[in-house]
C-alpha cells in the first residue's frame, strides 16, 4: 500500500527531528467536530482559516490533537497532486496541508519534552514560526525533485517565499494579538529562511535541529542576531507597538 501524502510528510519531519510516537493521521477530524472545537477555542478562533486548523488540548498529562482539512483543500490536492509537480494551482493548498501536520508534530514533541503551557501565546508563536520555516524547506524539496540538476534557483525561492508570506494576510485579522502574531512570525521566518539558504545541506540540518530545540524567545533572539538583525529588530518592534 502506497504512503499517503500526509504520512510521507510526517515521516520527513520525524527523520529530520524526532519520532512523535503516534500516527498523526489518526488525529484527523471532520467538519462537525471542527465546528465544535472552534466554538470551545473562543472568539478569536473564528478569524482563523476555514481551510485547515489544528486543535490542541492538554488534560490528565495527555495531549489531545485534532487536525482538520476542508473538503475543498483535499480536493485541490487530489486534483493537482504536488507529488506530480508544484505550481500555482496547488502551492497554497500544500502550504496549508504541511503547516497543520507540522503544528501537530512539534506540539507533540514539545509536550513530550515537558512543555505544558500549550495555551500560551509564546507556545502558539513558536509553533507558527517553526511551521513557516519547515514548510519552506519542504517546498524546496518538492521544487528540487522536479529539477534535472536538483538545484533550486533564486527565482524559485522568491516564488516560494511570496506564497508563504502572501497567504498569511496578517493585516486582515481584527484581533490585535493574532495580527501581531502572524506579522512577527512571518518577518522572522522570512529572515531565517534566507539565512538557511546560505548553508550547505549538513550545516542546514544541524542548524534547524538546534533551532527546533529553542523556545520562542530564544528562536527570536537567534534570528535577530543574524546579519541584518538590527533592521529586522526595528521592524519587529514596530509590529509590537502597532
Amino acid at each position: 500500500m502506497n504512503d499517503t501524502l500526509f504520512s510521507q510528510i510526517q515521516k520527513l519531519f520525524e527523520r529530520t527531528y524526532a519520532q512523535v510516537g503516534i500516527n498523526l493521521e489518526d488525529c484527523l477530524i471532520d467538519r462537525h467536530r471542527c465546528s465544535q472545537l472552534s466554538i470551545l477555542a473562543g472568539r478569536s478562533a473564528a478569524e482563523l482559516s476555514e481551510l485547515a486548523r489544528t486543535f490542541l488540548r492538554a488534560a490528565d498529562d495527555r495531549l489531545y490533537i485534532g487536525i482538520y482539512y476542508s473538503r475543498w483543500l483535499i480536493e485541490q490536492l487530489e486534483r493537482h497532486d504536488p507529488r506530480a509537480g508544484l505550481s500555482n494551482h496547488n502551492i497554497r493548498s500544500l502550504i496549508a496541508f504541511v503547516e497543520e501536520i507540522n503544528h501537530a508534530l512539534h506540539a507533540a514533541l514539545q509536550f513530550k519534552n515537558g512543555a505544558c503551557e500549550i495555551a500560551s501565546e509564546n507556545f502558539a508563536r513558536n509553533l507558527e514560526l517553526q511551521a513557516q520555516v519547515d514548510t519552506y524547506l519542504v517546498l524546496l524539496l518538492f521544487v528540487a525533485f522536479f529539477r534535472k540538476t536538483q538545484r533550486v534557483s533564486r527565482t524559485d525561492r522568491h516564488w516560494l517565499r511570496f506564497h508563504l508570506c502572501a497567504r498569511q494576510c496578517p493585516n486582515a485579522f481584527a484581533d490585535r494579538n493574532l495580527r501581531t502574531r502572524y506579522l512577527e512570525t512571518t518577518e522572522l521566518a522570512l529572515s531565517y529562511t534566507r539565512y538557511l539558504d546560505t548553508l550547505n545541506g549538513m550545516r542546514r540540518l544541524d542548524e534547524i535541529r538546534r533551532f527546533r530545540s529553542l523556545d520562542y524567545s530564544d528562536k527570536k533572539t537567534r534570528i535577530l542576531a543574524l546579519p541584518g538583525g538590527e533592521i529586522l529588530s526595528r521592524r519587529v518592534n514596530l509590529i509590537c507597538e502597532n
